[in-house]
């Protein structure tokens, strides 16, 4: 088939509709792009536009505690009147309040992340009427959150930023994609641009999730110098971070990498000293590592501290070369998926 002109726009549209339709009916947005949910910075103003934008918006819980994630909900619902969601981390010493908060204010889809969630979390937001998606970091878990009840996953590669696993997207992709067709499966990791989307779309995702993309949109309230810093950098300096002691498991985070890296380091060595001096239980330690996290990422979004603070970035940075708004962001992208689309129909 040789299309020419506006049929071709017209084909590419109809294809990329046709390939992502069963994200778009799960997410019930025009497209089928979850926006990364990352602390301090997917707020009520990022996921508002995102969701309003055409995407999927979702807040990111983090450390907040009951009454703070009740008024961003009611916050973010001020600001659109599309679908968003609500990012919990399971290791969250209040999560069974957290997730009473979502099902008080109907929060229609909840994204369980920061490890592998209880049946009991996901059976108690299924049966509150919420959609449940998870992550899975391997097939094995992938099958194992699908007959735990999971609505949807999400496989996220090592070149995404934040806490990261070992395996790279193209990879997850093609383990998980071909194995996993009972739920919809949305990829991140290493996605900014339109081709790459109808790349994942067309191995069997669902959607796509993007994160480090967004940052730099208008709407976005990080600091300008996190942005600059965004803008500035290229992918190989967005880096994982060194796990110290085999003995004891920390996430790896990728981040840009400045002076809170090596404070990172200086404090994950003091945390296992404190572990195995007794000081501090396994659970107890790795929260510390995680409030670590949550304060050094909120001195660089908040404050600026683009120095001392963590530049959470997944490689894709390389990739943002200016701050725009996020109708624009979308634009593009869905504007080089059509150009990818019609190009290859009409080789």
């Amino acid at each position: 088939m040789n299309l020419t002109g506006s049929d071709m726009s017209v084909f590419a549209e109809q294809r990329l509709n046709q390939l992502w339709s069963r994200g778009r009916d799960f997410l019930g947005s025009q497209y089928a792009i979850l926006g990364g949910a990352m602390s301090w910075v997917s707020e009520r103003h990022l996921v508002s536009a995102i969701s309003n934008a055409g995407g999927f918006g979702v807040l990111a819980c983090g450390s907040m505690g009951a009454d703070l994630l009740h008024a961003e909900i009611v916050a973010t619902k001020a600001m659109t009147s599309k679908p968003f969601g609500v990012n919990l981390i399971t290791m969250h010493p209040d999560l069974d309040k957290l997730i009473d908060v979502c099902l008080q204010l109907s929060v229609s889809h909840v994204v369980l992340a920061g490890g592998l969630p209880s049946g009991s979390a996901i059976k108690k937001l299924k049966e509150g009427g919420a959609k449940v998606i998870c992550f899975a970091p391997a097939l094995v878990l992938a099958k194992r959150l699908v007959r735990s009840g999971a609505d949807a996953l999400v496989i996220e590669g090592s070149e995404a930023g934040g806490h990261i696993g070992p395996v790279s997207t193209s990879v997850l992709a093609q383990e998980i994609l071909p194995n996993i067709t009972e739920v919809p499966v949305f990829v991140a990791g290493g996605i900014g641009r339109g081709e790459t989307i109808v790349s994942y779309l067309e191995q069997g995702a669902a959607g796509v999730q993007l994160g480090t993309r967004l940052v730099c949109a208008t709407e976005s309230i990080a600091h300008d110098n996190f942005k600059k810093a965004f803008i500035r950098a290229s992918a190989r300096d967005a880096v994982p971070t060194v796990q110290i002691d085999p003995r004891f498991p920390v996430i790896p985070v990728r981040a840009i990498v400045n002076k809170g890296t090596q404070t990172f380091m200086e404090t994950q060595r003091r945390v296992i000293e404190k572990h195995y001096a007794g000081e501090l239980d396994q659970h107890e330690a790795q929260l510390e590592i995680e409030h670590f996290w949550a304060g050094a990422l909120r001195r660089a979004v908040i404050d600026g501290d683009v120095e001392g603070g963590s530049l959470m970035a997944g490689q894709i940075v390389g990739m943002v070369k200016s701050e725009q708004p996020m109708a624009d962001i979308f634009a593009e992208l869905i504007d080089q998926a059509h150009v990818y689309i019609d190009a290859r129909q009409g080789a």
